[in-house]
């Protein structure tokens, strides 16, 4: 079967709904999309999708039984493959998490993830709807209408530099909402959860996807 001009790779490690992370892009593309824990699919993709719903120590420990680890490793550091990060998935591109106990997370962006402490009468998991204030220009969040709202369901956040930080969100205080260093991005919040807002994402990273390839 012949290829289309992209393909985009969503990792299959059993920790993720990636059923409806690849509707979502198939109704924005007409691009291939494979789910996949495959190598040699992974090596082949332009792109990669690294999704996540669950507990932290459980995902890493199902990307080590897949010996994902190291072709992740290798196409997102040596490649410089373009990479986003869901959820979980984008809590895994960190140092380590307190989920749990200490775990180690890829270590691709500096940083920790910790349990979030809203106060007040706020609970925890943070579960809704919620606005993003976007912090300089990212491509990823290009186009945004003024209600810049997006599904969230996490119990941890992000803690990283400022420097790394694409949004926020307020939840009793600021908290992470996006990250990009390079070619790695991520998303603490769902796009395929988040309708118009999370279909403009989908297609952001598709055409910072397209540029990728165009100057490969």
């Amino acid at each position: 079967m012949p290829r289309t001009s992209l393909e985009i790779a969503i990792i299959d490690y059993d920790m993720g709904n990636v059923k409806s992370i690849e509707n979502a892009i198939k109704h924005i593309c007409n691009y291939s999309i494979v789910v996949t824990a495959d190598h040699d699919r992974i090596r082949q993709a332009d792109a990669l999708i690294l999704p996540g719903v669950g507990a932290y120590r459980d995902a890493m420990e199902h990307l080590r039984k897949r010996n994902l680890i190291d072709i992740l490793n290798d196409e997102a550091l040596n490649k410089k493959k373009i990479i986003l990060g869901i959820c979980l998935g984008m809590q895994m591109l960190f140092e380590s998490s307190e989920e749990g106990g200490l775990n180690k997370g890829l270590g691709w962006i500096p940083g920790t993830v910790e349990r979030l402490n809203p106060g007040g009468d706020l609970r925890v998991p943070h579960m809704g709807w919620n606005n993003i204030e976007i912090a300089g220009e990212p491509p990823l969040l290009a186009g945004l209408g003024e209600e810049k709202d997006f599904y969230f369901v996490h119990s941890y956040h992000a803690n990283c530099p400022a420097e790394f930080v694409t949004s926020r969100f307020e939840y009793g205080q600021h908290y992470t909402a996006s990250v990009a260093k390079g070619n790695i991005m991520g998303a603490q919040f769902h796009p395929e959860k988040s309708q118009g807002n999370g279909f403009t994402l989908l297609r952001n990273f598709v055409a910072i996807v397209e540029e990728a390839k165009k100057g490969a």
